[in-house]
């Protein structure tokens, strides 16, 4: 078989039929942007650093004594959040009663927020714990909560490895909080 650049169509900058929907802001993510190279990460965790900042700048949808809720900064889909403890502990086993326990309301409470907000039909709701299980961040215990819709993976994330998300990150954060419950 002859290289791809001798092949007519296939050379670098040759037209091949395809459309592309560029997602740049993925690349810093996939190259390990915001994340801890170890697990005493200290000023390098971003689950450390968010509930630090302004609410809106930080993302922050959501806090109670011991645990926060968060936009995803790099979401699966519109209102991807995540629930976690203020401490910087990386198992869900080490987790204190009062950390557990809120960490559940916000989870709740959370997905009480995304259907008010945005009438998703379903969601995934879990966490990965290590790098082996899955997780981006292993060092800091977070907990997913993504809203879900019939359709929504389309072939953009499944053949073009692009999510394509219809509201920016300051937008869903401020629709977010509006519809968080106050209980």
């Amino acid at each position: 078989m002859a290289p791809a650049s001798d092949v007519p169509g296939v050379g670098a900058g040759d037209p091949d039929g395809l459309d592309r929907l560029w997602s740049p802001d993925r690349l810093p993510y996939m190259q390990g942007e915001n994340r801890p190279a170890h697990d005493d990460a200290g000023d390098e965790c971003p689950f450390c650093r968010a509930p630090d900042v302004d609410d809106e700048q930080g993302l922050v949808v959501a806090r109670s004594a011991q645990a926060y809720a968060v936009l995803n900064l790099y979401p699966y889909n519109t209102g991807h959040l995540m629930v976690c403890p203020y401490r910087h502990v990386a198992s869900y086993v080490d987790l204190t009663h009062e950390e557990l326990v809120q960490v559940a309301e916000l989870t709740q409470q959370g997905i009480r927020a995304l259907r008010d907000a945005f009438g998703p039909q379903g969601f995934n709701v879990g966490m990965n714990q290590g790098t082996a299980g899955g997780a981006g961040i292993s060092a800091h215990l977070h907990q997913h909560v993504v809203p879900r819709w019939g359709g929504d993976t389309n072939f953009m994330p499944v053949v073009g490895r692009t999510k394509v998300l219809p509201q920016s990150l300051a937008d869903s954060r401020a629709v977010v909080a509006a519809a968080w419950p106050t209980t």
